[in-house]
């Protein structure tokens, strides 16, 4: 396996760092989840330093609100499967690196078959319910995990999952969050987030990545960065040494039923479901689209009235909020007769 060693020849210069260390990276295989604010330049870094094979998995589209903080997508990408554009412009990029697309939604059932084809993973994900599968995940494949999330102007590193030997391993998420009430927590589309944020810290996964693969440095094992864009000032949490949360299985994935925008458009014109809106109430005093308003934490006190069986849609500004709703109505209610507006209301009103 031959290097082009002037296309590399800056990190190769680097003290302890050879020839034969850019081919443990020529050799890595690296899978990203999440081309989003996380994920676009991670891949990009880890793209130009010629990691052997990066696959990319999303089954997303560009939205014309992802653009601020998800660095690959230009305009003329709205629409447009987030996985395909990203593949194309990190081939661009570097031609040598191995770029592989995964355009399905990662669940339950196809989880392992994924990541068994990796070295190490980094999550680039946006929401729990995947970011708690690819932990487990890792665990039961003895797969390193590297974990990023961002908000408004904080961001988080750490490196879950990494073998000692056959009884011991590094912390993982669940050492950190054995659970989490996601209900409580809004994601960046609500509250916000700084752009350059993203490109802090998914370049930080970038280089725990590479850190891991090229066995230089150390890394964010046992312990939690957390960076602050106001002040960029940075504390380290040390969680300790080892896992004391087992995992001896996977949660099934729950289908979220969704509608989109064209079916609901139709269903309201005969007045054939009902609206909810899970916003919060400022959301919902600064622009009223209808129904009846049972924010996200109240939704578990009106569960009564979801047991109606005339169709009900619940909404929130991406559909995300709505989705969570839906899902706990569904864990309490089985036969609940709810769907979650697929985009929000910003899908609803062209934003994407």
């Amino acid at each position: 396996m031959t290097i082009d060693t002037l296309k590399y020849s800056c990190q190769m210069a680097l003290p302890g760092f050879s020839e034969e260390t850019q081919q443990l990276l020529q050799q890595a295989r690296v899978l990203i989840v999440g081309a989003g604010g996380l994920g676009c330049p991670a891949a990009q870094y880890l793209t130009s330093s010629g990691i052997g094979t990066l696959g990319i998995a999303d089954y997303d589209t560009v939205s014309i609100s992802n653009l601020h903080r998800q660095i690959l997508y230009s305009p003329g990408d709205i629409g447009k499967s987030k996985v395909t554009v990203a593949c194309e412009r990190l081939q661009q990029q570097n031609p040598d690196v191995k770029i592989v697309a995964h355009s399905e939604k990662i669940t339950s059932d196809n989880v392992l078959g994924i990541i068994e084809h990796y070295d190490i993973v980094l999550d680039g994900t946006d929401n729990f319910d995947t970011r708690y599968l690819l932990n487990d995940a890792c665990v039961m494949t003895g797969k390193p995990l590297v974990y990023g999330a961002i908000y408004q102007f904080e961001g988080q590193i750490a490196v879950w999952n990494i073998v000692y030997d056959e009884n011991s391993r590094s912390p993982n998420y669940r050492d950190l969050f054995p659970k989490v009430d996601a209900t409580q927590i809004p994601n960046c589309t609500e509250g916000g987030v700084i752009p350059t944020l993203a490109g802090i810290i998914g370049s930080m996964q970038a280089n725990e990545v590479i850190k891991y693969i090229t066995k230089t440095g150390e890394l964010l094992v046992g312990k939690v960065l957390i960076f602050d864009a106001q002040n960029m000032q940075s504390r380290i949490i040390k969680i300790g040494n080892t896992s004391k949360t087992p995992v001896r299985g996977l949660s099934a994935t729950v289908n979220i039923p969704l509608i989109s925008v064209a079916e609901l458009k139709e269903r309201m014109d005969d007045n054939s479901v009902e609206l909810v809106d899970v916003r919060t109430e400022q959301e919902r005093e600064a622009f009223d689209f209808g129904g009846i308003h049972i924010p996200l934490d109240e939704v578990e006190g009106y569960l009564a009235y979801f047991t109606d069986p005339n169709p009900k849609v619940l909404y929130c500004a991406t559909g995300k909020r709505s989705a969570e709703a839906v899902k706990l109505i569904l864990k309490k209610i089985p036969d609940a007769n709810v769907f979650s507006l697929d985009g929000g209301l910003r899908a609803f009103i062209g934003e994407r």
